[in-house]
């Protein structure tokens, strides 16, 4: 399975990194920001112990300039999650280059669940890491290391994927149509810009993915864990409780990118899409990057 990822690197036209191949873990959250910020904390530390020293190099400050990570940085930061005023409401993004997409990141958007600007706001938390970091990891470890992250969370959806991994969905710089033919050939392939994506979706699903993680009221509307069962009963297939009333699905031993090149859509993909295509995302603005050819034909593609 180590052989089956493409790699990529998407440029912008003046030449640097928008985006490169790896693995996003990314996690939805319908709670006050105040509720989320703690949670995001403690799953930051997690990951700070499991990646190379240093890699999370820069932060946007508060004037958009980018700073080292220093000490002082990392309490600044935690005051910002922590404590008033912010109380987890400045957005929070840890990048391992100040200038191109690296291949580690971490995410945080606190959204207040009631703001008249947006369309429906839900916090977010998103982590990354290289293609190389699964190669030489193992998908046990990685899948794992969801899980411990996914338990300090109290997410309503979530899900881990190959992707292209890209902060602040900078790829969208990159030539679209280098990016849609990789995203046409790979529908294991995310995409995600949870910058733009956690102002919009509320308590909707996106795309099943390599582990998809299911809290409520998306667990209900599916039909609770049985109805899991029923619609997923392949040998690849496993269903691990959580607690919280929560599910993660797993789809396959490794994340696939699944190269239509070569083979078919897993049917398990096909079924699970199908069980959530009710409660899948529907988008209905304009100018989301990423996804402007058509955003919620890319969504469902498992259901082509």
């Amino acid at each position: 399975m180590k052989d089956i990822f493409p790699v990529i690197q998407l440029r912008a036209r003046r030449g640097w990194l928008a985006g490169r191949d790896g693995i996003v873990i990314s996690f939805f959250i319908h709670r006050p920001p105040q509720d989320v910020a703690p949670a995001a904390w403690r799953a930051l530390q997690i990951y700070r112990r499991v990646i190379p020293a240093g890699m999370l190099g820069w932060y946007p400050s508060d004037d958009g300039d980018m700073t080292p990570l220093d000490d002082a940085g990392w309490a600044y930061l935690r005051e910002c999650l922590l404590e008033p005023p912010w109380n987890g409401l400045r957005p929070i993004e840890l990048l391992e280059s100040p200038s191109e997409a690296g291949s580690y990141h971490f995410e945080y958007y606190g959204r207040q669940l009631e703001n008249p600007i947006l369309e429906d706001p839900i916090s977010s938390v998103s982590f990354t890491f290289p293609t190389e970091y699964l190669k030489e990891h193992g998908a046990s470890h990685l899948r794992a290391l969801a899980l411990q992250l996914g338990n300090e969370l109290p997410f309503n959806f979530g899900y881990a994927s190959f992707a292209v991994v890209s902060p602040q969905g900078l790829f969208s710089s990159a030539d679209w149509n280098i990016t849609e033919a990789l995203l046409n050939r790979y529908p294991g392939l995310d995409a995600y810009n949870n910058r733009e994506l956690s102002a919009v979706i509320g308590t909707h699903a996106l795309a099943p993915a390599w582990l998809t993680f299911l809290g409520q009221p998306l667990l209900g509307q599916l039909g609770g864990i049985d109805a899991l069962r029923n619609a997923l009963s392949f040998p690849e297939v496993s269903l691990l409780p959580m607690d919280g009333d929560r599910v993660l699905v797993t789809l396959d031993d490794w994340p696939d990118p699944i190269d239509t090149q070569t083979k078919a859509i897993p049917p398990q993909y096909r079924a699970l899409a199908r069980l959530m295509e009710p409660f899948l995302f529907q988008y209905e603005g304009e100018g989301l990057p990423v996804y402007e050819q058509d955003m919620n034909q890319w969504l469902r593609r498992y259901l082509r």
